[in-house]
């Protein structure tokens, strides 16, 4: 196996402290989660109080002034757990980057240092029961009004954090005639006349993710609630596709984590797993399968780690962004099912975890963007285009 080079010695010893927390705070607990549907708001809250919310935050706002790899840290390691309902990464590393890339001095201040402690978690609103990978048809809007207000109407549907948020990020239009042009991005907090979450939505995986609908009825926005203020009024598209780079290395961080945990396991089952009196991992069969999905990981950790790497120095592009989340869920799913094969019909037993890690890999194809537009993006890269 090639070795890694990705990480410090600062980031192992993160990894060390991380992976303490996770079996002190959310493994003892995660089967209750997925029972109830949600997490425990506690953890958000513990989460904080250890340093593990918006490490890529400045000082200044409640961070550490972390690089991403220490969330790409946590990435791995929740997702090798199958601790998919923790929803700290987009939290963290989605809706904190855009408050404090985007948002006013008034807004950092105010809003960062609450996320950082857990004592506020925050959600992002982009996908709407007629729009979901295709922004540029989101319906929702936010006129603007007399007192400067903006009167925001529509929903939105399967956000993440949902059903805990106490800050949503809703992109919306403010100059619906304009299109893709006319869009902004509003912060929308827990309280606000107009504003609901329906019941948690039932999924096929990731059980213990608290997924919403959310509504929004003549809610009054404050003009200061615009993301960046006046500047940014009708930006948000822009912001928008400047992020997604990130968020779409987040997917293929854990789809990679994942699909090789879902390898560990499965050796090791064979390996125990008797069937005419001999290992199910002597057969052929197992082991040229099982060599099979180990190449193929090893490609995409070494393809995953250079995406981290340029991140890093500002040079991952959407394409190649793109590329890596492409390939690495379609792999994702690729190994859980080869796995759950070799698991026989114990692998389709909800109790054993590469059950679970089979149904919380599916939507990763689907959120971040599906990958069929995955592969628009990349080829409109190469120059070609559809119209």
């Amino acid at each position: 196996m090639i070795e890694r080079t990705l990480y410090s010695a600062d980031h192992e010893s993160f990894r060390d402290a991380f992976k303490r927390f996770i079996a002190k705070e959310i493994a003892p607990y995660h089967d209750a989660w997925e029972e109830q549907g949600y997490v425990d708001r506690e953890v958000w809250r513990k989460a904080g109080a250890n340093g593990f919310l918006c490490m890529s935050m400045p000082e200044a706002y409640g961070g550490s002034g972390a690089d991403r790899l220490y969330a790409a840290v946590q990435f791995e390691e929740l997702w090798a757990g199958g601790f998919s309902g923790i929803g700290f990464g987009l939290h963290s590393e989605i809706v904190a980057p855009y408050i404090l890339h985007y948002g006013t001095d008034e807004q950092k201040a105010r809003l960062l240092p609450k996320l950082a402690s857990g004592e506020m978690v925050g959600a992002i609103a982009m996908s709407e029961p007629a729009a979901g990978s295709d922004l540029q048809g989101v319906k929702a809007t936010a006129i603007q009004q007399a007192d400067g207000s903006y009167k925001l109407n529509g929903s939105k549907t399967f956000i993440t954090n949902g059903w805990h948020a106490d800050l949503v990020i809703v992109v919306a239009k403010t100059d619906p005639a304009a299109g893709a042009k006319g869009t902004s991005l509003l912060l929308v907090e827990r309280g606000m006349t107009g504003f609901s979450v329906s019941k948690r939505l039932k999924k096929l995986g990731l059980k213990a993710q608290d997924t919403s609908e959310l509504f929004f009825d003549d809610v009054s926005v404050p003009a200061a609630n615009l993301l960046g203020g006046k500047a940014m009024e009708n930006r948000g598209f822009i912001c928008l596709m400047e992020q997604l780079p990130w968020e779409r290395l987040q997917i293929a961080i854990g789809a990679v984590a994942a699909a090789q945990s879902a390898i560990d396991q499965t050796v090791a089952y064979v390996k125990d797993r008797k069937v005419f009196g001999q290992a199910v991992g002597t057969f052929q069969n197992t082991r040229y399968t099982l060599a099979e999905l180990q190449t193929e990981v090893q490609v995409a950790r070494v393809f995953v780690d250079r995406c981290c790497e340029l991140l890093l120095t500002d040079q991952l592009d959407t394409a190649t962004a793109s590329m890596a989340k492409y390939w690495t869920t379609d792999l994702q799913c690729k190994v859980m099912d080869e796995c759950v094969q070799l698991h026989g019909g114990y692998g389709y037993m909800w109790e054993y975890p590469i059950t679970r890690a089979y149904a919380d890999a599916r939507v990763q194809r689907i959120y971040g963007g599906t990958n069929e537009i995955m592969k628009e993006v990349i080829s409109r890269g190469m120059g070609l285009s559809g119209r």
